[in-house]
């Protein structure tokens, strides 16, 4: 469930995977009201709580994760070292140097003592045909303990709970072989299997660091220009929507706003993942944490600190690791009845060689301690989380804002998109290209109109008509009684006298078309041009006929989306027909439906769904809103596209550069690709092992090494997404 900003949040020190989650939704449940209650997100450590306020709710929280073994704090947005404190930081790496520490000159004086390696090992290889001397075993075990003295707690839990996780079996096994007297695999198991932990999170420390420093970009001070001329240092957060700033050539953009005065280039690369500088202008508007070029430039602030663009992309990031992809949810399922199964697994070639087929006891403890090692499924639970975070921070990087990890996933399966017209597949910038007046009315009175009507509407066409009535120095008052037929047009009074403003469609609606006013309606449309009719309830007083041009790369991304498998490309349009297939044959798409409502843009996806299972659909206006919701996956145009679009949608292409889809489709497919591979070796790594540890050619060290390396590995080939951005 979504938690609300009001919720309790923690910092939750010894969460690393998805095992430890699971045991404290286990514990915590009972204490919230149930897991829909509770969030995490491994990677900041953080865990959010949802429901009722109590007065000793966050003391009862604390009390319950210590049961678990780990430790809870309120959550701090901006944790200091100090906060943290030395333990907090360095703990892992000390316990860590200090297992091997111990074990090392312990295991050289056992080499000594023995006469050799070989006679240190045992002629067998498990070290039971010698004596292990006392200085030896006091090492190792200070080593040994050093090594898993931080999952003690968590072993304990596991054991008094009876839910076996791989904290418990490494204790079981690190105990198992000091009670056989393999001293030093015993050792050598806690120091190999602690320094798996430390790798693991830095990995982790690694994806989230790419993730935070998305935060970095945005400057802690503002140039705010007062009224006297004088530049005065404020931190974002003091300053009011309206504010005058001043940005120096090389500074970063403290807030999203308008361009007031000065000329000169934008580098947008870290919001929009353009290569190349954006020219700006007076009117134009620029986003916080984009680098200015070598002109200095004053800007007039439109939104708070916290509600910028890039504000949104850091909450919307810190959202999307909670929103766990497909494969996250398979392997934490596979993991909750794997461990389990793993020790009865153990339990049975411990018990049953020697009891009914005489085999030796001593050897096949130890082969149970191997398997019990080998099977731990660390490599497996942290690959895929770690894989979906660099995933989203690559994409984030590339201009493309992906909600959550179950939408990273659902590109690689798309059959078929469907785009919205205007602002989508076209520039969105409509200019009048024509006015006709009819029944005795001049241009400058239709303009004036039309004008009045569209004065509080932010659409594309309305801005255009706004634009044309400015330069031709047409008075604009806004219309009494304004009402905005969703879909259809427009209503107001205007000096006393209702008009209303529509498209072909609202026309017929009201039953006012006559065979000359469809004539002139049909000789416009079908020069691709979109066409508003005002009119009042008398008559029609005449058309505004408006042009937009299609995106330049339009054509070569719809090219590009077929190249990369997807098998229909259609659009959607509340324009008219002719319009919109004057547009559909320049940018190349195979299906054309128009004259569309929000309601008949829903019924078309579900359609399209029907038909091909995984559809996306494109857009960037409020009446897109149901449609990208109904859709398997929602693609917003985030430059300037409509908050409720970009809200509803599942992914926002920040540029609104068109070819970034089939850059997301292949970007989605190598993180599926990465997933199943890692997933994949993990297990295949296991299999090979409990089948060498049944033959008896497996050792406690070996399989340890073993389980640490597919872990490296994994992680590793995982993070390759974070380089891939630019290449994918």
């Amino acid at each position: 469930m979504p938690i609300a900003d009001s919720a309790l949040s923690f910092k939750i020190h010894g969460m690393d995977c998805a095992e430890e989650v699971t045991v404290l939704r286990r514990e915590l449940a009972p204490v919230v009201g149930g897991e829909d209650h509770l969030a995490f997100d491994i990677l900041t450590g953080k865990m959010s709580v949802a429901g009722a306020a109590q007065a000793d709710l966050s003391e009862k929280i604390q009390a319950a994760v210590a049961r678990t073994g780990m430790r809870a704090e309120v959550w701090r947005d901006e944790p200091s070292k100090e906060a943290q404190g030395f333990w907090g930081r360095r703990g892992r790496t000390i316990l860590t140097l200090a297992s091997g520490g111990f074990g090392l000159p312990g295991f050289l004086f056992h080499v000594w003592a023995a006469g050799g390696i070989g006679a240190a090992l045992g002629s067998e290889g498990m070290g039971l045909s010698h004596h292990v001397p006392h200085v030896s075993q006091l090492l190792y075990g200070l080593g040994i303990l050093a090594g898993i003295w931080a999952i003690l707690p968590k072993a304990w839990y596991a054991l008094r709970q009876f839910h076996p996780d791989m904290n418990l079996l490494m204790v079981v096994a690190v105990v198992g072989a000091v009670a056989i007297g393999e001293w030093f695999e015993a050792a050598t198991v806690a120091f190999l299997f602690s320094l798996s932990l430390a790798l693991e999170s830095w990995s982790v420390a690694r994806a989230r660091r790419a993730i935070a420093a998305l935060m970095e970009l945005a400057p802690t001070v503002v140039r705010v220009l007062r009224n006297d001329g004088r530049e005065e240092l404020l931190s974002p957060e003091t300053v009011v929507v309206g504010s005058t700033f001043v940005v120096r050539p090389g500074e970063r953009v403290p807030l999203d706003g308008t361009v007031l005065r000065g000329t000169g280039s934008i580098n947008q690369a870290p919001i929009t993942g353009e290569s190349v500088p954006v020219s700006k202008k007076p009117g134009d508007t620029v986003f916080a944490g984009t680098i200015n070029g070598d002109a200095a430039l004053e800007v007039q602030s439109t939104k708070m600190a916290g509600d910028t663009t890039l504000a949104h992309i850091i909450r919307l990031v810190g959202e999307a690791q909670a929103r766990r992809a497909p494969s996250e949810q398979w392997v934490e399922k596979f993991a909750r009845v794997y461990t389990p199964l793993v020790m009865v697994l153990a339990l049975t070639i411990l018990v049953i060689p020697p009891l009914l087929l005489g085999g030796a006891w001593g050897e096949w403890v130890y082969r149970a301690l191997v398997l019990l090692v080998i099977a731990c499924p660390c490599a497996l639970v942290i690959s895929t989380p770690v894989s979906i975070v660099a995933a989203l921070a690559a994409a984030a990087r590339h201009g493309v804002l992906v909600k959550g990890g179950r939408f990273i996933e659902a590109p690689a399966h798309l059959r078929a998109i469907a785009f919205d017209k205007t602002g989508t597949l076209t520039e969105g910038k409509l200019s009048v290209t024509a006015i006709e007046p009819l029944n005795g009315h001049s241009e400058t009175e239709l303009l004036e109109r039309a004008a009045s009507l569209e004065a509080r509407s932010d659409h594309p066409i309305a801005r255009a008509i706004l634009e044309h009535a400015r330069q031709r120095s047409v008075a604009i008052r806004p219309a009494e009684d304004f009402q905005v037929l969703q879909g259809k047009g427009a209503v107001g009074r205007f000096d006393g006298r209702q008009f209303w403003l529509g498209s072909h469609r609202y026309l017929e609606e009201r039953q006012q078309e006559t065979e000359e006013v469809h004539r002139r309606l049909e000789s416009l449309a079908q020069s691709g041009r979109t066409v508003v009719v005002v009119g009042k309830d008398q008559h029609v007083c005449g058309f505004i006929a408006l042009a937009d041009t299609v995106r330049q790369n339009s054509r070569s991304a719809l090219d590009d989306l077929r190249q990369a498998g997807i098998s229909r490309v259609v659009m959607l349009t509340g324009d008219n027909r002719a319009t919109a297939e004057a547009i559909a044959c320049q940018a190349g798409v195979d299906e054309v439906r128009a004259e569309l409502l929000p309601a008949d843009k829903v019924a078309a996806v579900e359609e399209l769904v029907r038909k091909y299972e995984q559809v996306a659909m494109v857009g960037d206006g409020i009446n897109d809103a149901p449609a990208l919701a109904r859709a398997s996956v929602g693609i917003a145009m985030g430059a300037a596209g409509s908050d409720a679009a970009i809200e509803t949608a599942d992914i926002a292409l920040m540029s609104d550069d068109l070819s970034k889809l089939p850059w997301l489709i292949h970007h989605s497919r190598r993180t599926l690709a990465i997933i199943r591979q890692n997933i994949a070796f993990s297990l295949g790594v296991k299999a090979v092992f409990v089948i060498l540890t049944v033959a008896g050619h497996a050792s406690l060290w070996a399989a340890i090494a073993a389980d640490m390396g597919a872990s490296l590995l994994v992680i590793f080939n995982g993070l390759r997404l974070l380089s891939s951005a630019s290449d994918t």
